[in-house]
């Protein structure tokens, strides 16, 4: 049951943040234009910036060697496969949902290192001088899908002993 509902959670993430990926590059052609302001409310706003992040999460151990990409890779398809069992073996709905969030934008990721090198990220929110970490739409599913599985950790009513066991 865990699957069905995971997996499709999964496949929609997959394909929004690839569709967005491809509007970004062979649409608006991102790369060429650098930056493009998209939303200003005051001294906040979020712009689209080009940036190929070679590294992971916040451009963590980031690294240009063919070594490295491939270590990447084969880190993040081990991860997705851990998530996946554990979506397998979820225990709630909301577990089994946030679980495809993260293996979709895990899997969406994956496929920008191994057709690119690095990931697409180009969303980028700020606040006067302060910027966030351009991101994209598959980390943005990982950080919701992490935050929903805390959530349920955190908040899920806990079974009771059944009387005489």
């Amino acid at each position: 049951m865990s699957l069905r509902l995971g997996l499709p959670v999964a496949a929609a993430v997959l394909a929004a943040d690839q569709a967005s990926k491809w509007w970004i590059l062979e649409v608006l052609r991102l790369p060429e234009l650098r930056n493009v302001p998209l939303l200003a409310l005051g001294p906040a706003g979020m712009d689209l910036t080009m940036v190929w992040n070679r590294g992971v999460t916040f451009g963590l151990l980031a690294g240009d060697t063919v070594w490295h990409q491939l270590a990447l890779v084969l880190l993040a398809a081990l991860i997705a496969g851990f998530l996946l069992r554990w979506m397998a073996r979820a225990e709630t709905r909301l577990a089994a949902v946030a679980l495809g969030a993260v293996v979709g934008g895990a899997v969406g990721n994956l496929i920008d290192r191994l057709r690119f090198g690095a990931v697409v990220d180009f969303v980028d929110v700020y606040a006067g001088s302060w910027h966030w970490y351009v991101f994209n739409l598959a980390d943005a599913a990982i950080v919701l899908g992490v935050a929903a599985l805390v959530a349920d950790a955190l908040f899920r009513p806990k079974a009771t002993a059944k009387e005489g066991a």
